[in-house]
Parts: structure tokens; sequence; C-alpha cells
């Protein structure tokens, strides 16, 4: 069996609808899903502590939760293989060890309406910065369904230069799992100090920067297979705002993250911390190695 796909449940609906994804998700790749849940509770205060305030164990309420979310995934996929573990650990520790050993690790936000749901929780922010696999953010604002696709969409921002291999293969693979369209998006501008008001260079510059955007594309999606349909947009606009934009009417958007080995601060980029934010479907974080 391939290796597994991993979820952090914390009990909150928005893990509960990433339980959802990913079971489809395993479903769709025939692969083990595996329900983490940890927490430093029980380290620090311990069985005998509740005890004495007439509290249930913390080891009591983190059993419910993982079965909770097992009997969730059964209901949604019956033939799923599933594991549950508790862990006395910080969940970023745990979810960032767990992402060595797994094919995909899937979070979803705490977010609850308002303000809030437009935050991404820190543990998702973290674990998306350091994460040795690729990794699915699911909000509790998107459309949980994998198999069928809604859309029929996957979306792959390309970045400025046409080395994003490992995000492009895996937003192919997406498209080719779940017989969706694959759409690569490159963003591009023309700076300011290129424009002229020469009638006869109006929009020279302009043009020379779409044409490189459009060569980045087909160079980035050489090696896509023929039986994955694809798409190729060249689009004026911030990187940010346009991959959010592309976003809309996708079942998911997939982009590329660096990863630097001698690096321990936030990994994510600005462009990747926005659109984690502002996405209106789930986003997938693929590690570009440099």
């Amino acid at each position: 069996m391939d290796l597994p796909i991993v979820v952090g449940v914390d009990g909150s609906e928005a893990a509960l609808r990433a339980v959802d994804w990913a079971a489809d998700e395993a479903t769709l790749r025939e692969a083990l899903l595996r329900l983490v849940y940890a927490s430093l509770w029980e380290r620090y205060e311990g069985a005998a502590l509740a005890h004495d305030l007439g509290r249930p164990s913390e080891q009591v309420r983190a059993q419910d939760i993982v079965e909770t979310a097992a009997r969730r995934a059964h209901r949604r996929q019956g033939d799923l293989k599933i594991s549950t573990e508790v862990l006395p650990e910080e969940p970023e520790y745990t979810l960032v060890r767990e992402s060595r050993s797994a094919s995909l690790l899937v979070t979803g936000t705490r977010g609850r309406g308002g303000i809030t749901e437009a935050l991404l929780g820190s543990v998702s922010l973290t674990v998306a910065g350091h994460a040795h696999c690729p990794m699915v953010v699911v909000r509790a604002s998107h459309d949980n369904q994998v198999r069928p696709g809604p859309h029929g969409r996957i979306v792959v921002g390309v970045g400025e230069k046409p080395t994003t291999p490992a995000a492009v293969r895996f937003a192919s693979d997406e498209a080719r799992r779940r017989g969706a369209v694959l759409d690569a998006v490159r963003a591009w501008r023309c700076p300011a100090h290129e424009t002229t008001d020469h009638p006869l260079l109006a929009g020279e510059p302009a043009r020379i920067h779409q044409q490189q955007a459009v060569e980045v594309l087909e160079e980035a999606l050489h090696d896509v297979s023929a039986d994955v349909e694809t798409r190729r947009r060249a689009v004026e606009g911030n990187t940010r705002n346009v991959l959010t934009a592309a976003s809309r009417g996708a079942d998911l958007l997939v982009i590329g993250a660096e990863r630097h080995h001698r690096h321990f601060g936030l990994q994510l980029g600005r462009v990747a911390h926005g659109v984690l934010h502002h996405s209106a479907c789930p986003v997938a974080i693929v590690p570009e190695r440099d």
C-alpha cells in the first residue's frame, strides 16, 4: 500500500470537513487514512488532575475526537482503511514529523465565521511552512467534495521560474485521478519603468512580458501527460490576486513552496501565505526543494 494520507483532527467542524475531503482523496488513491490528534494537555496536566477537578480526562476526550472522525470517514467511504493515533505532543511538531512518512497531509482551520473565518489557524500556517510532503488546507467555507469534482478543474500556479515540477506533477496527478481539467496560471506584470508614451512603442513592453509568461507556461507543462486536458493562462496582475481569482470555481488550487534545508523560520512566501488566507477552494502546498 502507498504511504498514508494523514489528517490532523482536533474536534472542530473545520477538521471534520478536512476528514471528509481526505476520505474521498484516500479512496481515489486507494490509500490508508491516518487520523492524528496531538495535544500537550495530557503530558503536563495528566489524568490525576482531571480527576481532582471532577472533569473528564483529556485522553478520553482525545479518543472520542479521533473515533468520531473515524466514524465520519467510514460513513463517507465505507471501504476505507483507517488508523488513528493520539499523541501527547505539540500538534505542529507532530504533523511535521508525520509528513515525513505520508503521501499527503490534510488540515482544516479553526475559523468559525466572520473575521475568524478569514484567518488561517496558526497550526496550519506553521505546518504548511515546514511539511515534507504536499499539504492540503481545507477551510470551513470550502466545498469539501473530492469525487466527483463539482467543478472539474484543478488550478496550478506556475512560478516566475519554470522550475515548479513538483507542484505541476502533483496537480497533473490530481487532474488525472478526478478526470478534471488542469488549468495552469502564470501571473505577469509590466514594471512601471518599462512603460512608454511613444505611440509606435505603446504596449510593446507588456506584450514582451506576456509572451515570456506564455513561454514559462509551455516549459512548465512540457512533461504533463497527453491524457490530461490542459489549459494555459497568462494573466496580468498581482500573483496572489490572480490565483485567488482563479480559485473561484475550482476544486483545488496547487502552488509550490520552496524549502530551504538550513532555514528554520517560517518558509511560506507572501504569495502562498496570501492564497492560504483568501482562496475560494482547498489549497495544496507542494514542497519544491532547493
